[in-house]
Formats: structure tokens, sequence, C-alpha cells
């Protein structure tokens, strides 16, 4: 009984929104410029919490962002486009990244 509750609670904890939006910045190649914590090629997704957090349209900005790519913003390093990246999918990883990628 203890092995099925414990396989249970593994099961929705990976089924939660932060699982599965951690795994479309890892599906979609984000993580290799960007980190939850700490700046690595790209900021921080807290961050870019914290600069946008509390920003009118924040979210639908940022995933424009996200889709379009860019450069300037934070540095000279450019962020890639991810034109391939549904309008959905973009603004999920958007309210992830603006709720501190928790």
């Amino acid at each position: 009984m203890k092995l099925i509750f414990a396989v249970a609670t593994v099961a929705a904890l990976a089924s939660s929104p932060a699982f599965a939006n951690l795994d479309m910045a890892k599906k979609n190649a984000c993580m290799a410029c960007h980190a939850v914590d700490k700046k690595l090629v790209g900021p921080s997704y807290q961050d870019v919490a914290k600069k946008y957090g509390g920003q009118k349209d924040a979210a639908a900005n940022l995933a424009k962002s996200i889709k379009a790519g860019g450069s300037g913003k934070w540095g000279p390093v450019p962020m890639p486009a991810q034109a391939a990246l549904s309008e959905a999918d973009a603004l999920t990883l958007a309210n992830w990244i603006l709720a501190g990628a928790k």
C-alpha cells in the first residue's frame, strides 16, 4: 500500500505545471543558456521575473521575446528565436518565468 501511495505521489508531482514548464524549458534548449537562480549565458529566470514582474503585459511581451529572440536587453549576447514554439507554449514559459520559475 505504501508503494502505491509513493508512486501516486510522484506521478502527481511530476505532472504538476512547474515540472511541466521546467521540462518544456529543457525540451526547447532554454536551459542551455538560462538557469532558475543564476546567470549562465543569459540571465537567471529569477532575474527576469524581478525585471519584468508587475509590468503591464509582461507575460505577453516576454512570450513575444521568447519567440522572436533578441539582443541588448541583458548584454551583447543575442538570444536565438524560438520561432517553432507555439504561442501558447511561449506564454506558458513566460508565465512560469515570471512566477520565478518555480
